[in-house]
């Protein structure tokens, strides 16, 4: 199914979960990241339980240190 990641349409296989989604794109193990789907933030908790839907955007965030 398709959905967008940062706006880029991404396939992705029916039933994704945001974790799964995150292993397809090789961000699983990172740390300091976020993810909304469809304007919502999803805690890190929820991520093996929040299935995606055809359409859905989903944003995901990496947070960066400077100094």
């Amino acid at each position: 199914m398709m959905v967008k990641v940062n706006g880029v349409p991404s396939e992705t296989a029916e039933g994704a979960t945001i974790a799964s989604l995150l292993v397809d794109l090789g961000l699983a193990e990172s740390k300091g990241i976020a993810v909304a789907v469809n304007g919502i933030v999803t805690a890190r908790a929820e991520w093996t339980m929040c299935r995606l839907e055809p359409g859905d955007d989903v944003l995901v965030i990496r947070a960066t240190q400077g100094g």
